[in-house]
């Protein structure tokens, strides 16, 4: 079964534990719902903070949300200089017959700004 890539972004409020929990499982929670996509098709994620935020692991939400048996990784962006601030990314990797075109990706607020040409849209 081949694997496709769903990417998203979303704003973190400030630096703290709880606002980066509740952004990321925002984020997971609307990838998910947005391409009808059941946890056990999850083949593994990437998630990515900005350097701003450090006070804990995206991926402690993701396993807040039961993702046990999902491997997951998380890495620091790289700090470009005038890039957006407090920004979670998500690199979804899934196990489907879709094509990649059919995957839709999700930028939340004004992460959104990032791919204009991706934001709630499927894949080119």
């Amino acid at each position: 079964m081949p694997i496709r890539g769903i990417r998203g972004a979303v704003p973190v409020r400030t630096n703290s534990k709880a606002a980066i929990h509740a952004a990321t499982r925002t984020l997971l929670r609307r990838l998910l719902a947005a391409n009808r996509i059941p946890v056990e098709e999850i083949a593994g994620v990437v998630l990515t903070a900005t350097p701003d935020l450090n006070a804990d692991f995206p991926a402690y939400a993701a396993r807040g949300l039961g993702w046990s048996g999902v491997p997951l990784l998380c890495a620091q962006e790289i700090d470009v200089p005038g890039a957006m601030p407090r920004l979670v990314r998500a690199l979804l990797l899934v196990n489907t017959t879709r094509a990649q075109r059919e995957m839709t990706h999700v930028y939340l607020g004004k992460a959104a700004s990032l791919r204009p040409d991706l934001s709630g849209k499927r894949s080119r």
